[in-house]
């Protein structure tokens, strides 16, 4: 009979072992070598998992079931085919030579055939995803101004609250240094958390769950921003760790980025889904808008225009988004009594009936129903 373990290989019939603190749960792994054994546990404790080990085949059903993900050693693949079959279940071999491990996968249901050491950094990624239960990723956007004080960082702030509001997961994430902190447009400047200076030296895989824990928790979002300090750059390899993990759980991801896109910027606009640049109707603010869509789409394919009135020089957010050569994501109003909020600590969008909160609305379903991200 298999017997199972949550750490070490078992000597003989032993049920699972309690979770060890700070672990999330694991995949199952099926296989009787030891070296593969050996293997496989170093990867899930590099990568934060507790596995349950079955040493025989096949597996009990409930763990072949119930387990996030399943990794098969080759040597007991033909003892798993009378097992029902599931998804994210993966074959790892260890001959590339050999044509007939193919047959085998097919046999057990595999999505793929995995060969150490070769795709150790990726099998470390799929079990570090089915640890942190991930989904489909975080619908992101990008929101960008024309100009200076076009009123990007107002409406990265009102389309995260709006998401928080209608129920959705949402992540606020300042990418501009000199804004002067989206925790203050939230009203939580002295909020505890982390902020970008504690998360500059962030490489490699960061874990989605403990980075949201982490992050101040303002009107039901999570947001990073910046300290008061003198730090004035995110380096491109922790705005690549921190934006992966923050999308890795799904929702909305607002990301408030700077007009010049620098390396730490695109880093950011390469995981953006959408962009949307906000301009004045106005011609100057019109003439530098120009400029940050042509930067801005190097990085993004999906760059929309978001034209903000009153128009002193009568021109319609259509005929601005032409001149651009971008579709129009809408036209946005004055927002009435909206700096008598922001003094009182009422962030953009809480208005659910102001031009904000209804175009950020509107949006949001729009894009969402689009994308198929899950919210």
């Amino acid at each position: 009979m298999a017997g199972t373990s949550s750490a070490e290989p078992p000597t003989g019939e032993t049920g699972p072992a309690s979770r060890t603190e700070g672990l999330a749960p694991g995949p199952l792994l099926v296989t009787e070598n030891e070296r593969l054994i050996e293997q496989l546990l170093r990867i899930c404790a590099a990568a934060g998992a507790e596995p349950q080990l079955v040493c025989g085949a096949p597996p009990p059903r409930q763990l072949w079931e119930s387990a996030p993900l399943v990794v098969v050693g080759d040597d007991v693949a033909d003892r798993m085919a009378g097992l029902s079959r599931r998804s994210d279940v993966l074959l790892v071999g260890d001959d590339l030579d050999d044509v007939d491990v193919w047959r085998r996968a097919v046999v057990i249901g595999a999505r793929q055939v995995v060969f150490l050491p070769d795709a150790e950094s990726w099998l470390l990624d799929r079990i570090a995803d089915a640890a942190e239960g991930v989904g489909v990723q975080a619908l992101t956007v990008a929101v960008l101004g024309g100009r200076g004080g076009a009123g990007a960082s107002t409406l990265a702030c009102a389309l995260a609250v709006t998401a928080a509001r209608e129920g959705m997961r949402a992540v606020l994430i300042d990418g501009d240094p000199l804004g002067g902190g989206l925790d203050v447009l939230l009203g939580g400047e002295a909020a505890v958390g982390l902020r970008w200076p504690d998360l500059a030296g962030s490489r490699g895989r960061v874990n989605a769950v403990e980075l949201e824990r982490s992050l101040p928790r303002l009107h039901a979002l999570s947001a990073l921003s910046w300290d008061r300090g003198d730090a004035l750059t995110i380096p491109p390899e922790a705005m690549r760790t921190v934006l992966g993990a923050a999308r890795r759980r799904g929702g909305v991801v607002v990301l408030d980025l700077p007009r010049r896109i620098d390396d730490s910027a695109g880093e950011a606009l390469d995981q953006t889904d959408l962009g949307l640049l906000v301009i004045p109707a106005e011609l100057r603010a019109m003439a530098a808008s120009g400029r940050v869509a042509a930067a801005a789409r190097m990085r993004l394919s999906d760059l929309r225009a978001v034209v903000r009135g009153p128009a002193p020089s009568g021109m319609d957010g259509a005929e601005i988004a032409r001149g651009l050569r971008l579709p129009l994501a809408g036209e946005l109003a004055a927002e009435p009594g909206l700096v008598a909020d922001l003094e009182r600590g009422r962030p953009p969008g809480l208005r659910a009936r102001g031009p904000l909160g209804r175009f950020c609305s509107a949006f949001l379903t729009e894009a969402l129903a689009g994308s198929g991200s899950a919210a």
